[in-house]
């Protein structure tokens, strides 16, 4: 895939003297343009980061770019990395970077299966696609939690085929694209299992920086957070044709229908906002839920118990209910 950086800032038509009395920002994201990212293009797309001072310019990963690696170094100054495994990553390889914020309550991971299927323990006697990722970390976690065993799996290649020819077996996913993907290809509603409301409580899409920034800009840290927070309110229970316009724009082959239909799953679900969120603001979390998690990988085998996890996260940008107003009444 043909690797790209676009100022979508620009999109906003800033003034020169407008633009020079902002701070520029660039953030990297984990995958291409999509509903899973709306909150950000949101930002950017209804001026909530230049109401903050910020002039944001969003680096769109991809199947060939690891943006990941560009935040040590000084490249990008936030990166939003898919959930909490990483930030224990980079305290066990002595990365200098924390999570400030996660976007995401719930990590959209589920498996998929056809409608026959009615628990999440029947799985294990189907044939399983997992990613080669999925067996080091969640399968893990099914292991020890619900006694699944690898002798069922197969590796998942991101093509919903093998798993729409064989009814008897199940895919992994998230709750935002394949169950969409399974209904247009297969012509019917498949079962659907979100694993973080079996107990895997990781937090997802969370928004990482450097040591060093929150600790010489911490302003610009919290700016960044809050203007965030805000795009999620705006794209989730607003108007997110704004959003959505620029993500088409950043990512041609989005479609209308696959955008409606992860906005409505991640409202059904409650992957952007529930739990904690719903009293402390879109974009929280707290030092219970970590160490949940934390605990869970290191009973799984995912995670070395002596890992100093509280350094893979700061409280300090989030839980402030910024945008909670945004959130509709009823």
């Amino acid at each position: 895939m043909k690797r790209f950086f676009v100022v979508l800032s620009g999109f906003l038509a800033l003034s020169a003297g407008e633009a020079g009395a902002l701070d520029q920002v660039r953030f990297g994201t984990n995958w291409v343009a999509e509903a899973e990212h709306g909150g950000f293009y949101q930002a950017i797309a209804e001026g909530t980061y230049k109401k903050y001072g910020l002039d944001v310019v969003i680096v769109p990963g991809g199947p060939n770019t690891n943006n990941r690696i560009l935040l040590p170094v000084g490249r990008l100054d936030f990166y939003m990395s898919a959930n909490s495994l990483q930030s224990f990553d980079a305290v066990e390889n002595k990365i200098p970077t924390v999570a400030v914020a996660a976007s995401f309550q719930k990590d959209p991971q589920v498996f998929v299966a056809h409608p026959d299927v009615t628990k999440l323990e029947d799985l294990k006697t189907r044939t399983l696609f997992v990613s080669k990722e999925g067996m080091t970390t969640y399968f893990q976690w099914l292991k020890t939690e619900f006694g699944f065993n690898e002798s069922k799996v197969k590796p998942y290649t991101f093509n919903p085929q093998p798993f729409l020819a064989d009814k008897n077996s199940a895919m992994q996913g998230y709750v935002t694209s394949e169950p969409f993907a399974v209904e247009r290809q297969g012509g019917f509603k498949p079962a659907v299992f979100l694993l973080a409301d079996y107990g895997f409580d990781a937090y997802s899409t969370l928004i990482e920086t450097r040591h060093d920034l929150v600790e010489k800009r911490p302003d610009l840290v919290q700016r960044f957070v809050d203007a965030s927070a805000i795009g999620w309110y705006n794209y989730i229970y607003g108007d997110s044709r704004p959003g959505n316009d620029l993500i088409k724009k950043m990512n041609p082959e989005m479609t209308d229908a696959l955008l409606a239909y992860s906005i409505a799953r991640m409202k059904e679900y409650g992957i952007v906002d529930s739990g904690d969120s719903l009293k402390l603001g879109i974009g929280s979390m707290t030092d219970a839920k970590w160490k949940s998690f934390f605990d869970k990988m290191v009973h799984a085998g995912v995670v070395k118990a002596g890992t100093d996890y509280k350094r893979a996260y700061t409280l300090q940008f989030v839980n402030k209910n910024v945008g909670a107003e945004l959130r509709p009444k009823n």
